[in-house]
């Protein structure tokens, strides 16, 4: 235990630059945190990581719409092959997304994504997905991407999920800190 000073001054002192390193402690871990609650929990969309199938098909059925998106000035052209898939809560859906480097250099990117209604997140497993590597696209380079994933069958027991027929899965592609490409950019 810290023993506090008996001078006034110096205890607030001493309180103050506590308070102020367990602030600067609390916001380096904020983000880590907020990640693993995230994927843990699903919050704000965060789809799970599945290690095999769902095991269980059930005759519901769910509309998964495919959205891509890059960041701005990254040097791809990113788009789903098929808009949209219906699968049953529990069937394996397998679906691809086709990236193109239109710039002159190679690019290394990373994808962020999540699912709306973000109610869903905890319900959406991948067992496959692009997202959980950086891809390396040379100029010109295109390539297709699969994303295998299903709609857990424990959807099925949440009451406040009878509504959901549609959801959309997201993606984003970002460049990945430290390429060729991104060090050139940052150069002056």
């Amino acid at each position: 235990m810290i023993r506090l000073p008996r001078n006034k001054n110096a205890r607030v002192a001493v309180t103050a630059a506590l308070g102020a390193i367990t602030m600067i402690g609390a916001a380096y871990a904020a983000v880590p945190l907020y990640d693993l609650f995230c994927r843990v929990t699903g919050y704000g969309g965060t789809t799970q990581v599945a290690m095999g199938e769902a095991g269980a098909i059930l005759d519901r059925e769910v509309t998964v719409y495919f959205d891509a998106s890059t960041a701005r000035g990254f040097g791809w052209e990113f788009e789903p092959v098929q808009r949209s898939m219906t699968v049953r809560v529990g069937e394996s859906g397998l679906a691809y997304y086709r990236a193109t480097n239109t710039s002159d250099v190679a690019i290394t990117g990373i994808a962020n994504y999540n699912v709306a209604p973000f109610k869903v997140g905890p319900y959406f497993s991948k067992i496959e997905c692009f997202c959980f590597t950086e891809q390396t696209l040379q100029p010109g380079e295109s390539m297709e991407m699969p994303v295998l994933f299903f709609v857990d069958p424990l959807i099925d027991e949440e009451r406040r999920m009878d509504d959901v027929t549609a959801l959309t899965l997201s993606y984003t592609f970002f460049e990945a800190q430290g390429t060729a490409s991104a060090t050139a950019d940052a150069a002056p």
